[in-house]
C-alpha cells in the first residue's frame, strides 16, 4: 500500500524527522490559504499521486507570491500528469501540497529497502540526490552506498554516521543526518513499511538537514496492525479491480495483456504468466484466488477478470491441495452461467477431487475447454485468444 508525500512527512514529524512546515489542499482556495499560513517568501506547490517523477513531469512548482499559489493551483489540479512510473494514462491531481519553501545548498538521497539477497533492512545513501537518481544508479552505481542491519541491534549510531560520512555530509552535519536516518529506520520498522525513500534529503544554507520528500510503502500483510495507515489510502490512486480484489481477499494485480488468469497460489499464478508469455499470448492480470476459496470467491474473481476490457480469453488453473478442485469447478460453472460468458474459457484442474471437478465442468454444458498441464492450458488459450 502506497500514500502520500504529505502523510508520509507527517509520519516522519512523528519520528523527530525534520521536514519542512506544508498543508494539502483540495482547491485553489485552500492552496491560498495554506500558503498565507506558512508565511514563507517562497512556496512550493506540488502535486499528490502515486507516483516519482512529478518534478520532471511538471507536478512541482516554486511559487513566489499567492497569485503564482492561486495559479499554479489551478492549473495543476484536475491535469493528467504522466511520468515515468504512471504509464502513458497518467494520473489526474485531485490534492496538492503547500510546503514551505527551502534554501537549498545540496540534494542528497537516502531510503530504507528490504534486501532481498541479504534478507535484511538495507540503508542506501547517495550524494546525487534529486530527479535523476536513477540515472546515477545506472551510470554511476559507486556514488551509492549501503548499511545493511542486523535485525537484532538495528540500525546503530556507528553506521548512520558512516554513510553520512560515505555521501559526503558536511563533517558538522553528520550528527544530524545521522540522527535524521534513525528516526527514519524507527518508522520503517514500526510502522511495518517496506520502502521509505527520501529524494531529496537536503542540506540548507541554515545548516539543516531535512526531508523534502517522502515516499512510503508498507507491506499489506502487516497492515492489519496498523489502523492509522489504512485510513491514509486513497482509493482513488488505485486501480477500481484491485480495489473489488481486496474486498474479497484476492491478490490481483491489472497487467496490460489478453488473457485473464485465475490461479490458486501465487508462485503457480507467476508460472502460469510465464508460460501464457512463452506461447506467445500476454497477461491482463495476476489473480491468486488463494488456498480456502468458496465458489462465491471464484465467481467474484471472474467478475472481476471480465470488467478488463483488454480480456480475450481466460485460463484457470489450479492445482489443489487445500483448494478442492470441485469447488473450483462450481465457481467457474456458476460465473460463466450468470456472466454469460463470451470470451474462450480453458481450464486445468488437478489434485484434491479433480476427477469431480472434471465431471462436474464436462456435464455444465459450456464451452470449456479442458486442459491437461500448465503447458497444454497455456497453448490452448493462446490459440483461442490469438
Amino acid at each position: 500500500m502506497n500514500i502520500h508525500e504529505y502523510q508520509g512527512k507527517e509520519i516522519l514529524r512523528q519520528y523527530g524527522v525534520a521536514v519542512p512546515k506544508g498543508h494539502v489542499a483540495f482547491s485553489p482556495e485552500e492552496a491560498v490559504n495554506a500558503a498565507k499560513n506558512l508565511n514563507s517568501d517562497v512556496v512550493v506547490v506540488k502535486a499528490q499521486i502515486h507516483a516519482g517523477g512529478r518534478g520532471k513531469a511538471g507536478g512541482v512548482k516554486i511559487a513566489r507570491n499567492l497569485e503564482e499559489v492561486r495559479a499554479y493551483a489551478k492549473e495543476l489540479l484536475g491535469k493528467i500528469l504522466v511520468t515515468h512510473q504512471t504509464g502513458p494514462e497518467g494520473k489526474e491531481i485531485k490534492r496538492l501540497y503547500i510546503e514551505q519553501g527551502s534554501n537549498i545548498k545540496k540534494e542528497y538521497y537516502l531510503s530504507l529497502l528490504v534486501d532481498r539477497q541479504t534478507s535484511r533492512v538495507t540503508l542506501m545513501g547517495s550524494e546525487e540526490g534529486g530527479m535523476n537518481i536513477e540515472e546515477v544508479a545506472a551510470e554511476t552505481p559507486e556514488k551509492i552506498f549501503t548499511e545493511v542491519i542486523d535485525p537484532v541491534v538495528g540500525l546503530t549510531g556507528f553506521q548512520a554516521r558512516r554513510l553520512a560520512f560515505n555521501i559526503n555530509i558536511p563533517a558538522k552535519l553528520i550528527n544530524k543526518a545521522a540522527k535524521l536516518m534513525l528516526g527514519l529506520y524507527d518508522a520503517f520498522i514500526e510502522k511495518d513499511a517496506s520502502i521509505v525513500e527520501i529524494n531529496p534529503l537536503a542540506i540548507t544554507a541554515e545548516d539543516e538537514v531535512l526531508a523534502l520528500d517522502a515516499k512510503f510503502n508498507f507491506d499489506g500483510n502487516a497492515l492489519y496492525r496498523h489502523r492509522d495507515i489504512v485510513e491514509l489510502r486513497d482509493f482513488n490512486e488505485e486501480d477500481p479491480k484491485e480495489i473489488e480484489a481486496s474486498k474479497y481477499d484476492l491478490s490481483y494485480i491489472a497487467l496490460d495483456g489478453s488473457i485473464g488468469c485465475m490461479v490458486n497460489g501465487a508462485g503457480l499464478a507467476m508460472a502460469t504468466m510465464d508460460t501464457i508469455s512463452y506461447y506467445g499470448g500476454s497477461p491482463a492480470n495476476f489473480l491468486d484466488v488463494g488456498g480456502g476459496a468458496s465458489a462465491e470467491k471464484v465467481k467474484e474473481a471472474f467478475k472481476i477478470i471480465l470488467s478488463d476490457k483488454q480480456v480475450k480469453g481466460i485460463f484457470v488453473n489450479i492445482f489443489g491441495g487445500i483448494m478442492k478442485c470441485d469447488i473450483i469447478a462450481e465457481g467457474v460453472v456458476k460465473a460463466a452461467s450468470e456472466l454469460g460468458l463470451q470470451v474462450p474459457l480453458v481450464v486445468r484442474l488437478e489434485g484434491t477431487n479433480v476427477l469431480e471437478g472434471r465431471k462436474i465442468l464436462n456435464e455444465s454444458g459450456l464451452n470449456i475447454v479442458a486442459a491437461t498441464s500448465l503447458a497444454d492450458g497455456a497453448e490452448k488459450i493462446v490459440k483461442l485468444v490469438g
